[in-house]
């Protein structure tokens, strides 16, 4: 392999950043009572470390709820594989450049049964060694997703080899959810919470 995985790896163009963050996280004080209901209950149920976020979004509560409500059924309680949904997600935040999602995913990924290695592939795409058939295709979709906003009829008939329509209706949601979170975490210059940078930097 070509890349070596490190906390600064970084997609070609490098990752979109800001001088400072334009949407900061409020205060976890300033939060209505419950707002901190919410958020703890996102945190224990999807196992996420996203305090960033979640008090980034607290600047309209009410899109906040509607974006969890939509998140949940793509991740942790989507009908795809576990690690089949997190080497997307780890695609999509390469392909955007957005290093929030990118490091929220690596330990996500990891903890759902993602290896290293697996996840120096999916940063060197579709045409790298080591990938598995099911895994180039994934790749290859997100790929077309991303740069035509469209999957081509060849990768579209091998996807369908796999999944059944309903699987199909996930995965093109799971892909432009994702297209468009990372839009706004680059847009809004939210930074990585320290316990992730931390956690990067120790593999």
């Amino acid at each position: 392999m070509s890349v070596k995985f490190n906390s600064q790896m970084a997609p070609p163009g490098g990752w979109v950043s800001h001088d400072s963050a334009r949407l900061p996280p409020v205060s976890r004080k300033a939060a209505r009572p419950s707002i901190k209901v919410f958020i703890s209950a996102v945190e224990k149920i999807g196992k996420l470390d996203a305090e960033n976020l979640w008090l980034m979004l607290m600047h309209n509560p009410r899109v906040l709820r509607g974006m969890m409500y939509m998140a949940s059924k793509l991740m942790p309680f989507g009908e795809l594989d576990r690690i089949d949904t997190e080497l997307v997600i780890l695609r999509v935040a390469w392909n955007c450049r957005s290093r929030y999602e990118w490091g929220q995913h690596v330990d996500l990924g990891l903890r759902a049964g993602l290896t290293i290695d697996d996840i120096i592939c999916i940063a060197e795409g579709p045409d790298t060694m080591g990938l598995g058939k099911n895994q180039v295709v994934l790749l290859q979709a997100c790929d077309e997703f991303h740069r035509d906003r469209a999957i081509s009829d060849a990768v579209w008939l091998k996807l369908s080899e796999r999944f059944n329509k309903r699987l199909m209706l996930e995965l093109l949601f799971l892909m432009g959810f994702y297209e468009g979170l990372a839009g706004v975490l680059n847009s809004t210059g939210l930074v990585l919470d320290d316990s992730l940078e931390s956690k990067l930097n120790s593999l």
